[in-house]
Parts: C-alpha cells; sequence; structure tokens
C-alpha cells in the first residue's frame, strides 16, 4: 500500500570535525552534512589548510557545511573561494541581509532563550534554507552539549528546522519523537574525551537509532 503522503527520512549533520578520517568515516556512516567550525574561540575551530584536508575526502551528495558566528564579510568569501563550502551555517546575531550575501544557501542557528518566537524568526529568515535550534548559554554560541525544552520546536514552522543541542545516542530517540525535526545536528555528543575528535562507535550508534525511529515510522503508515 502506498502512504498518503511522502515519508521523510530525518537527514543527520555531524558538526565540529577536524580530522579527515573522521569526515570519511561519518560520511561512509550515511551522514548527510558534515560541519567545518571557523570560530577561533572554539576547540573545534578550523583554519583553511586543515579544512580543505578534511573537505577533500567528503563524497559526492554529502553537503560540507562552514560555520561561521559573527564573522567579517571577507573572511566568509576567503574561506568560500579556498575550501568546497556547500552550505553556510550562521550561528551569531547576523541579519538576514548578510546570511543572504555570500552567494550561498545558509541555514541560520537561533540560541534558545525563553523569548524566542521560532515562527516570527522563521518570517525574518525567510530566505534560509532551514532554521537550527540550539541550546542558549551565556557567552556561548553553541558547542556546549546543552539542550533545550524539544516541545519548543514549532512543527509548523514555514522553514525545515535543524535541531541541535546535548543530542547523543542515548536521547536522539526521545528528541525525534518529541520534536520531529527535519534534520538533527550532533557534535559533542559523538566525540570521545578530545572535543573535535569523533568517536565511529558513537556516531554509528547516533545513526542506527535516527533509522530505527524513521523505519519505524515508515511501518506505521505502510
Amino acid at each position: 500500500m502506498i502512504p498518503a503522503y511522502p515519508l521523510q527520512r530525518t537527514r543527520v549533520k555531524i558538526c565540529g570535525l577536524t580530522r579527515a578520517e573522521d569526515a570519511a568515516a561519518a560520511a561512509a556512516l550515511g551522514a548527510d552534512a558534515l560541519g567545518l567550525v571557523f570560530y577561533g574561540p572554539s576547540p573545534r575551530h578550523v583554519g583553511i589548510g586543515q579544512a580543505r584536508v578534511v573537505a577533500s575526502v567528503v563524497p559526492a551528495f554529502t553537503t560540507v557545511v562552514g560555520l561561521f558566528v559573527d564573522a567579517e564579510p571577507d573572511w566568509v568569501r576567503e574561506v568560500c573561494r579556498s575550501v568546497r563550502i556547500d552550505l553556510l551555517q550562521f550561528h551569531g546575531d547576523e541579519s538576514p541581509e548578510y546570511c543572504a550575501g555570500f552567494e550561498r544557501p545558509y541555514i541560520k542557528a537561533l540560541r534558545m532563550k525563553p523569548d524566542v518566537d521560532v515562527a516570527a524568526e522563521a518570517r525574518r529568515y525567510g530566505a534560509a534554507a532551514g532554521l537550527l535550534l540550539d541550546a542558549y548559554h551565556p557567552g556561548e554560541p553553541g558547542g556546549t552539549g546543552l539542550s533545550f525544552d524539544w516541545r519548543r520546536a514549532d512543527a509548523g514552522c514555514a522553514l525545515p528546522l535543524i535541531l541541535a543541542g546535548g543530542l547523543a545516542p542515548e536521547n536522539v530517540k526521545e528528541a525525534l519523537v518529541t520534536a520531529r525535526p527535519y534534520a538533527l545536528d550532533v557534535s559533542s555528543g559523538v566525540e570521545g574525551d578530545r572535543k573535535g575528535i569523533k568517536d565511529y562507535d558513537k556516531m554509528a550508534a547516533f545513526l542506527r537509532e535516527v533509522y530505527e525511529v524513521d523505519y519505524a515510522r515508515r511501518d506505521s503508515v505502510l
């Protein structure tokens, strides 16, 4: 029996990659997107040379995402000229005009302060390819390993929603059932003791949990 509506597979982005071998492993496991952090204060920061090495192993049809936080426009342009960047991710206080100024599709991250109106921000950043919802922590633009109340994810939002913040193999099923996002973004939850160094088994476990939820949804409507 063909379902009355198309089934949607949950996309997964693994962010904060610093090594080519981790990027190759993530892609082989089925990650849809891989994130490179171009923000100096982050322990997962990569320079242009390192980013080139990591991006060089990413196969076709896997998206390379460049993450920036209130960066000078010339720096964003230099990275885009020098490294394969398929999608931009802006994690600071960038305006819609700024985000749209680099001839690349972009997603805009929202730190989920109590007063954030997701639907209003979706209208404001209407040209974005999606909104990424991350935990709010004063002074930290992301990558904290903290989560927020996933019930605040607005399923009626006009843009695809990407859930981030505190995700790990142990809680990703709960996050998917609660928020029903278009995609997930995980970083610290698939690392071992060193930030920026991904753990193969944790990446595999995370993706396996996502696939199990997707298959269960498919089977429930077939």
